[in-house]
């Protein structure tokens, strides 16, 4: 049986495997995305009449629960948007840095001119190894994870040896989190019955045909996937060590993929590589948090509404800043 450690749960869970270290962590959001399937940054899109982005209310959260520092990963040809829409807004209410993905972040003997798109998740969270050396958490713009989830991931990072690899990850069904307009990204997790991450597989193909759940195989073939499959939606949990594991295994990706223009290093890779070198042990956690996100233009309206409903339960003020 699977174990997911509910809030309620939480703090047994710590007490008894960690010693109390109490330091505020870092969320690092991942904005650099392109949005080619959303057709535009829906990073900085606004979601409600107050012109709040999804990113607003993942900053929100992070602030309520405890997290001390803000690290946004973006490209620089949208670092003065980012600048302009965010830093009066949070100014005096948290510590927020700026760090950038971009093609050309690779070794020069690795740089190919032909390569259009970035090199993935992996390389985007390695931007940040200069600005964070405390715990911190990962989460994606575009995906909007909810209040109790950031409380969770806060009290779990607060209570971790930096100097460990005990990483942590917070899990959802399938169902949860496809969309109803087209194919998504999803990391598929195969969880031990205690509780732990066995493997996370990246599925960059998964939709909704007739009412079923189908993913696409390297071949791109259609396979049934399971609605109540585990899977990441990149809220991972880390301490600085996983910059020395990933930096040492992007190199080595580098070169094995060197002539691949369309080569992606997924964070769930790094994770895989460091579970079976034994040095690792990730947690997999799941709140009672909605989630919900955008990939296509149509999702809009739904997050709208389920925005608009959280607002009017009173979870968020009407004006968030």
């Amino acid at each position: 049986m699977i174990t997911f450690y509910l809030r309620e749960e939480i703090s047994t869970v710590l007490q008894s495997n960690y010693i109390h270290y109490k330091m505020k962590p870092t969320l690092v959001i991942l904005a650099a995305g392109i949005g080619s399937r959303y057709g535009g940054l829906k990073q900085l899109d606004s979601f409600t009449p107050e012109g709040d982005t999804i990113i607003d209310f993942s900053v929100y959260d992070a602030i309520r629960a405890g997290f001390g520092k803000i690290v946004f990963i973006i490209r620089k040809e949208i670092e003065e948007e980012f600048k302009t829409l965010f830093n009066k807004k949070l100014n005096s209410k948290i510590e927020v840095d700026y760090v950038f993905q971009e093609i050309e972040n690779v070794p020069l003997a690795y740089q190919n001119k032909k390569r259009t798109k970035p090199w993935g998740t992996g390389h985007a969270l390695l931007m940040a190894k200069d600005v964070v050396k405390e715990n911190f958490a990962v989460i994606n713009a575009d995906d909007f994870y909810g209040k109790e989830a950031f409380e969770v991931m806060a009290k779990s990072l607060m209570h971790i040896d930096k100097e460990s690899f005990d990483f942590i990850t917070m899990a959802y069904l399938l169902e949860n989190t496809v969309s109803e307009y087209g194919y998504v990204s999803r990391g598929e997790c195969k969880v031990s019955d205690q509780g732990y991450l066995i493997d996370v597989t990246e599925r960059t193909h998964i939709e909704k045909i007739d009412n079923k759940l189908w993913r696409k195989d390297t071949e791109g073939n259609l396979i049934s996937i399971n609605k109540n499959t585990i899977v990441s939606m990149n809220f991972w949990g880390f301490t600085p060590k996983y910059f020395e594991f990933g930096s040492k295994l992007f190199e080595e990706f580098l070169e094995k993929n060197k002539n691949n223009i369309k080569a992606e290093f997924f964070i769930p890779l790094v994770v895989n590589e460091i579970i079976n070198s034994g040095k690792a042990s990730v947690k997999v956690l799941k709140s009672n948090s909605n989630w919900f996100g955008v990939t296509y233009k149509k999702d809009k309206e739904i997050v709208k509404k389920e925005i608009l409903k959280l607002k009017s339960q009173n979870i968020y003020p009407s004006k968030l800043w």
